[in-house]
C-alpha cells in the first residue's frame, strides 16, 4: 500500500500535472503547424519553385526511374524521399519560431516581476529636512 501512496503523491504534484498538461497542448499544437506546413506553406514553396510538390520528391536507390513515389514503393525500390525531409524540417523551424515567441513572452512577463518598483518615500526628502533644520537654527539664532 505505501507504493500505491508514494506513487499517487507523485502524480499529484505540480510538476507531473505541469508536464501532462504541456504534453497534451504540445499534440494539439504539433497538429496545428502540421496543418500550416501542409495546408499553407508547402504549397506557397511548391508555386515559388514551379508547382514542386516537395512530398513526391524521392531518390530510388535501385538506379531505376518511377513517375512518382507510390509506384517506387509498389516496385518495392529502395527510396530516400528527401521531399519528406524537407518538410520535416519546415516544420521544425515553425514550432522552433512559434516556441521563441513563447519564451521570449515569458521571459519578458518574468522580468517585469522581478524588477523592484521604486516607491516614492512619504513625507519630506532628507534635503528638505535638512534646510528646515537649517533655518529653524537661523531662526533661533544658533548659528556663526
Amino acid at each position: 500500500m505505501a507504493f500505491l501512496k508514494d506513487f499517487k503523491a507523485f502524480m499529484l504534484k505540480g510538476d507531473i500535472i505541469a508536464l501532462a498538461t504541456a504534453v497534451v497542448i504540445g499534440a494539439a499544437f504539433n497538429k496545428i503547424v502540421a496543418s500550416v506546413v501542409a495546408d499553407i506553406i508547402m504549397p506557397l514553396i511548391g508555386v515559388i519553385t514551379g508547382g514542386t510538390d516537395f512530398s513526391q520528391k524521392f531518390i530510388a536507390l535501385d538506379g531505376g526511374s518511377y513517375e512518382t513515389l507510390e509506384v517506387a514503393r509498389e516496385a518495392e525500390a529502395a527510396v530516400i524521399t528527401y521531399g519528406n525531409l524537407i518538410d520535416t524540417i519546415i516544420h521544425f523551424v515553425i514550432v522552433a519560431f512559434f516556441i521563441f515567441l513563447v519564451l521570449r513572452a515569458y521571459e519578458k512577463t518574468k522580468k517585469e516581476k522581478e524588477a523592484p518598483k521604486l516607491v516614492e518615500p512619504k513625507g519630506p526628502s532628507q534635503e528638505q529636512l535638512l534646510t528646515e533644520i537649517r533655518d529653524e537654527l537661523k531662526k533661533q539664532g544658533n548659528t556663526p
